[in-house]
């Protein structure tokens, strides 16, 4: 039985793999690009190294496996945070962005 739930885990995991992939190419800008690549990417590693340690079930590997998904969850939304402040201070718009929101300051009421 857990063959069968590791194997669910993996097949899982490597779809919403691909799904980031998918959206890395197809999104129009980088700020959601990024977010296919930290959101989804972050999911489908942790549903891969889900199954591995379903499937191998040992203390070790276990214990490996909570390092590393918690290292992702901790330093993906960091990094993602990151490339999206470096883009912004290179002048990369937001996709759909109409006015120019974000060169303002909040509570600035000149135009």
């Amino acid at each position: 039985m857990s063959t069968v739930i590791a194997a669910i885990f993996l097949f899982l995991g490597g779809a919403f793999t691909l799904v980031a992939g998918i959206g890395i190419f197809r999104m129009p800008d980088v700020f959601i690009r990024m977010h296919a690549s930290t959101k989804v990417g972050t999911l489908g590693s942790g549903l891969i190294l889900g199954g591995v340690a379903i499937h191998f079930w040992e203390p070790q590997v276990v214990f490996k496996v909570v390092l590393v998904v918690l290292f992702l969850v901790l330093t993906a939304p960091i990094g993602a945070h990151m490339i999206g402040r470096a883009a912004l201070r290179i002048g990369i718009k937001p996709w759909g962005l109409k006015s120019d929101e974000l060169s303002s300051e909040p509570g600035d009421k000149s135009p």
